[in-house]
């Protein structure tokens, strides 16, 4: 039986500004894009607890974004451009996991997970690109709820 009382915190970190070109995967931050990571990384490191999982895109731009926190984290590839909201949430152990996990990484997909975590339902919502959503499961007078924590961009930080 799935466990009801578990609070988890799932933090969904869109890439900072990459460069254009190809290979996707092979795509570096921009100059723009490093003070973008490191910006909200400063927000971040204020807030993320120290026993938060951080799961990364192998994709270099999400890679680079994720070093600007100076913390370990896990290459995952359930999180790489493509994954599907389902690949993301399963790989984070959402909902029901606990603690607090860091997702760095690719729209659409995490517009997409924000949207079904908070309501249930597919859809497409935008993420800014460097932008950080933090989703909250927790237990309110016996009811299973889902909150938004935050959403805020680089430029806010």
């Amino acid at each position: 039986m799935p466990r009801t009382d578990t609070t988890m915190d799932l933090i969904l970190w869109r890439h900072a500004e990459a460069e254009d070109g190809a290979p996707d995967g092979a795509r570096a931050l921009t100059a723009r894009g490093r003070k973008q990571a490191r910006a909200v990384a400063r927000w971040l490191a204020k807030r993320l607890p120290e026993n938060a999982r951080i799961l990364v895109s192998p994709a270099v731009r999400a890679q680079q974004t994720a070093a600007a926190l100076e913390r370990a984290v896990e290459t995952e590839p359930r999180v790489d451009v493509g994954a599907t909201p389902h690949e993301v949430l399963t790989a984070a152990g959402w909902p029901e996991g606990g603690g607090a996990v860091l997702v760095v990484g690719h729209q659409p997909t995490l517009g997409q997970v924000a949207a079904l975590a908070l309501t249930g339902v597919h859809a497409s919502w935008p993420v800014k690109k460097g932008a950080v959503w933090w989703l909250r499961r927790r237990v309110r007078d016996g009811e299973v709820e889902v909150v938004l924590r935050a959403v805020i961009g680089p430029d806010l930080v």
